[in-house]
């Protein structure tokens, strides 16, 4: 993962995005952040714009599925 800080939002919340990503733009990606009981994911070219919320748990659950497929 590659450590990217949130931009002009005002939170301390820490970004990651995946090295795997192979888009030629290296901003064509989507980055995932952790919070109390939550990750949250937005998509890299708008960081200011909408995130998806996901329980900690249900989170935990998709990224072993994920990386198997």
């Amino acid at each position: 993962m590659i450590r990217k800080t949130s931009v002009g939002n005002g939170s301390d919340s820490v970004w990651l995005r995946s090295s795997y990503s192979s888009s030629g733009d290296g901003n064509d990606c989507v980055e995932v952040a952790s919070a109390p009981g939550v990750v949250l994911v937005r998509d890299s070219k708008d960081c200011q714009g909408p995130r998806l919320a996901f329980a900690s748990g249900a989170w935990a659950g998709f990224v072993p599925y994920a990386a198997g497929h």
